[in-house]
């Protein structure tokens, strides 16, 4: 394989490109090998000035070529092996399975405004079949009436109300396991076929595993609706930290899988000068902490479903007549006030929501003369927008007492703030240092 580029060596030239001259074996050096994509398109810009009369690899050869060294930038750390069409494939895996996710995640918001979470009152790892009989369906519905939410909310409903709600909450679990095997079927061919490195293969595994514990953390969350309220004037309802903890594992899937689709397809930034990729430094330091509050916020947005706090005041922006009710410290101890009391909550996620659009406002304002890549540009422009938008369904699912078009929509726009927040935070990455080293000072204008 190495016979004829071994009469090849790369000869920096005074514009920071690198060329192809002949030389003999004994001067050959081989550094890292890089692979995929990456290596193929680094392999044409080296080809691309050679002088008259050098050797040229066919184009087929290029990925090959680039394979054995001759590469303009080293050390950059790919995620999938096998060229460019094995990272398409794969890339489109990862960001097909966020988007089920994604989509888990807004199925799951219908689920719980129609009131449908409760329904099943049992749950098998495997699945089950549904009702197929009027036998099954009525012994179905006999299990659901013993539980405190038909008792104390849904008391004479019809068996046809019923089936709609049991086939709502059969759909959520349903889709999760279809995710399961959508994610660990390609998976396991991507491994056969050795495109997935080392790396990528243990970090995947444990997306796969949190997966599946996500149907676990599930079944623990619908357990505690099941249960007798403490108070015979309660409503029955899952636990506020159970539906928090499923929420937020959901999203710490679905951010995994995004950001590492993101590695798989853009191993490196943007970047075309080295003033570009101080300024996306700049916007970097600001952006970590903005993402960690679009968290946060999403988060506290779970305890507001958990605890219906939604419903408790429903004006804007007073609660009420008033700005602060005077119950919000009612609750003893402290910790359970800021968590369980419907009026602190509701208060907190009101709080979270505003210093979250000031901020993203304020990462707009302060980096908008900065020197940075116009695809940043573009995101943070688009990151506003989206915060103003999911501020404004947040305030309108409020007034409207939380119908499930909008509450779906809110909780849908929670993920894709935080979806744009990632992506802009994986573009203001540091690019590898070669890249660094080959950049020109100031990037190139039409």
């Amino acid at each position: 394989m190495f016979g004829r580029l071994a009469f090849l060596k790369r000869i920096k030239a005074p514009n920071g490109t690198y060329n192809l001259r002949k030389t003999t074996p004994s001067s050959m050096v081989f550094p890292e090998q890089p692979t995929g994509f990456f290596a193929s398109q680094v392999a044409t810009k080296c080809f691309r000035s050679l002088p008259k009369g050098h050797y040229v690899p066919s184009f087929r050869n290029l990925s090959t070529v680039a394979s054995t060294g001759i590469n303009c930038r080293e050390g950059v750390k790919l995620l999938v092996t096998g060229g460019a069409s094995a990272q398409k494939m794969v890339g489109i895996w990862l960001f097909g399975s966020a988007a089920w996710v994604f989509s888990m995640v807004v199925l799951g918001g219908v689920t719980r405004l129609t009131r449908s979470g409760l329904s099943m009152t049992d749950w098998k790892f495997t699945g089950s079949l549904p009702p197929l009989s009027d036998e099954d369906w009525l012994l179905e519905f006999e299990k659901y009436k013993q539980s405190p939410e038909y008792k104390r909310v849904n008391k004479g409903m019809s068996i046809e109300d019923f089936k709609f709600i049991y086939w709502m909450e059969y759909a959520h679990r349903m889709w999760g396991r279809t995710l399961g095997l959508m994610f660990a079927l390609p998976f396991s061919y991507f491994l056969r076929k050795g495109y997935i490195t080392l790396g990528l293969g243990l970090r995947l595994s444990a997306f796969f595993a949190l997966g599946a514990g996500q149907g676990l953390i599930g079944w623990w969350m619908v357990k505690s609706g099941l249960e007798e309220p403490a108070s015979e004037y309660a409503q029955p309802r899952v636990s506020p930290y159970r539906l928090a903890a499923h929420l937020t594992s959901a999203f710490a899937i679905y951010c995994g899988l995004f950001w590492t689709g993101l590695s798989v397809v853009m191993p490196e930034p943007p970047a075309e000068s080295v003033a570009w990729v101080r300024g996306a430094a700049k916007v970097k330091r600001f952006a970590l902490p903005v993402s960690l509050l679009v968290a946060i916020t999403a988060v506290s947005g779970a305890f507001v479903a958990g605890n219906d706090a939604g419903h408790a005041y429903n004006t804007f922006p007073k609660m009420g007549d008033i700005w602060i009710p005077e119950d919000v410290f009612d609750m003893k101890p402290l910790i359970r006030n800021f968590f369980e009391n419907t009026s602190t909550v509701q208060l907190d996620h009101r709080i979270l929501a505003t210093v979250t659009l000031i901020s993203i406002a304020t990462l707009w304002w302060s980096t908008r003369k900065l020197d940075i890549h116009p695809a940043v540009k573009s995101l943070i422009g688009s990151t506003v927008g989206m915060a103003s938008l999911q501020v404004t369904l947040g305030i309108s699912t409020l007034l409207s007492y939380v119908p499930v078009s909008l509450g779906t929509a809110h909780q849908a726009g929670a993920l894709t703030l935080l979806t744009l927040m990632m992506l802009l935070n994986h573009t203001v990455r540091r690019p590898s240092l070669s890249l660094l080293k080959s950049l020109p000072q100031v990037a190139k204008t039409a």
